[in-house]
């Protein structure tokens, strides 16, 4: 039986919205839906996937939602893309990603690199691995937020007995709301960008289209459904350098389904990987035994993380919900192990 030949389109080629790459992953996608490319083929293009999304101002998630489940064909995908612009893509956007896809290499953002983190910022971050940068947008923007974060779910702040409605954009403690003037307006942060920037050590970033989290207390009827502790990156040996981060939108205790990691294990991860058995799968190891550290901290305030600390969400044990939304920047050609551990 002759093997099937499978035609991808090139990444300039380009449809009507005139947005290089698009056909391409639109086809990539729909290979792998119907099972004729692995989930895991072309890793070398993740970062192009998703710098695609975030130029465009798609969610990872409801991209794919739309394209498995609802979309068509590819000009059903341009339309809804346009949509979900209000009928405008973003041009400067859309050029610079072009300019990317064409050329293959990023091209230079001008000026230096404004040293926002102080010694003591970068001291601290290089034993620990991750940075609270306090007060990075207003408490107004906060509440901004959190009110469009309930109006999407349909639940009142101050009423608990709505915290455990369901809703289809519900998915445990994440909400898939990506689209708000309000998480735009959070995304573009200067001193997101300027801490970013300056960990990175290059301006040339790209902020992504991220969803929002929503954590109530615990209950005899609801509990914590996770994330737990856990890596979203391979564990294939060097882990390259990359960021992450969520920004709290109201006041968090500890007791509240904080944010926890385990502070300075990118110094770490190496040598105890190296001392575990080689059948054992480390991702189902104890990583709570290795010294989780709950992250409290006010409304406004942005942590920031290596890629190679364990980390996760926790318990809400409190009598107030947990609002975050999740943030990040990174360049295109951020190196990504094509081997998942």
């Amino acid at each position: 039986m002759s093997k099937r030949i499978i035609n991808i389109s090139d990444s300039i080629e380009i449809g009507n919205l005139g947005v290089m790459h698009l056909k391409r992953y639109w086809q990539k996608c729909q290979l792998k839906k119907d099972g004729s490319l692995a989930s895991d083929a072309f890793p070398e293009e993740w970062n192009i996937d998703i710098t695609l999304l975030s130029a465009l101002g798609l969610g990872l998630e409801q991209t794919l939602k739309e394209i498995y489940n609802t979309l068509k064909d590819f000009n059903d995908f341009e339309n809804w893309v346009l949509s979900i612009n209000d009928g405008e893509l973003p041009k400067e956007k859309i050029e610079q990603f072009n300019r990317y896809i064409h050329n293959r290499e990023n091209g230079i953002v001008e000026g230096e690199i404004e040293k926002f983190l102080d010694e003591s910022d970068i001291s601290f971050w290089n034993e620990y691995g991750y940075l609270i940068i306090r007060n990075v947008i207003s408490g107004q923007d906060c509440e901004d937020t959190i009110n469009a974060i309930c109006d999407f779910i349909d639940i009142e702040r101050d009423d608990p007995s709505t915290w455990y409605n369901d809703h289809p954009a519900r998915q445990g403690i994440m909400v898939q709301l990506f689209q708000h003037p309000a998480l735009e307006k959070n995304r573009l942060s200067a001193k997101i960008r300027k801490a970013y920037e300056q960990l990175w050590s290059r301006k040339d970033l790209w902020v992504n289209t991220d969803r929002v989290g929503f954590n109530p207390p615990e209950t005899s009827s609801w509990k914590f459904p996770g994330p737990k502790m856990h890596w979203d990156v391979s564990l294939a040996m060097p882990i390259p350098f990359g960021l992450q981060g969520i920004l709290y939108l109201a006041d968090t205790a500890s007791n509240q389904g904080v944010f926890t990691l385990v502070p300075g294990f990118h110094n770490k991860i190496e040598s105890w990987l190296g001392s575990l058995p080689p059948s054992v799968n480390p991702r189902n190891e104890d990583i709570y035994a290795l010294g989780t550290k709950p992250i409290e901290a006010k409304a406004g305030d942005f942590i920031i993380w290596h890629q190679a600390l364990p980390h996760g969400s926790s318990p809400n044990s409190s009598e107030l919900p947990r609002f975050v939304q999740y943030i990040n920047y990174a360049p295109l050609d951020a190196e990504v192990n094509e081997v998942w551990i």
